[in-house]
């Protein structure tokens, strides 16, 4: 199957310093797999928290699959994230220090069709330190302009 699908967090690359990336499962519904598979999911407000010992991603946006048919499936509801304990326990440290989070990057599928998301451990970013980022990105696009003509 071809990994064409990729639904991005932009957001998150502009709210944080990303630490470290991992790549975790996804406990999907049938409906939720065919409606990311079409494209259909929104990570804007998303996040990662962890209720006991289990990672879950709240607010993942993924709108019901237009067939018929189909039961469908509560949108917004926490889906399990499926990690190795060692990068469970590792994750767990480090969001319980202050200043950092779990931020969900990106959703892909992989080559059996599997649904994955990149999640990372990050820093939130300070107020100058986001209007550095839109001045680099202002000046990259001026570059790229100017390279045009």
């Amino acid at each position: 199957m071809k990994n064409d699908i990729q639904i991005k967090n932009k957001r998150a690359y502009f709210d944080y310093h990303i630490v470290e990336e991992f790549n975790a499962g996804l406990a999907l519904l049938g409906t939720e797999i065919k409606a990311i598979r079409q494209g259909k999911a929104n990570m804007s407000d998303a996040f990662c928290m962890f209720i006991g010992e289990v990672l879950y991603v709240r607010n993942l946006h993924i709108s019901e699959y237009s067939h018929s048919s189909f039961h469908h499936h509560d949108i917004k509801r926490d889906r399990i994230l499926l990690l190795h304990k060692k990068e469970l326990k590792k994750l767990k440290a480090k969001s319980e220090e202050k200043g950092y989070t779990i931020v969900p990057l990106r959703i892909y599928t992989n080559d059996r069709g599997f649904a994955k998301i990149q999640i990372a451990l990050a820093q939130g970013k300070k107020e100058f330190d986001k209007r550095d980022s839109i001045k680099d990105r202002e000046s990259k696009r001026e570059m790229d302009r100017a390279m045009k003509f």
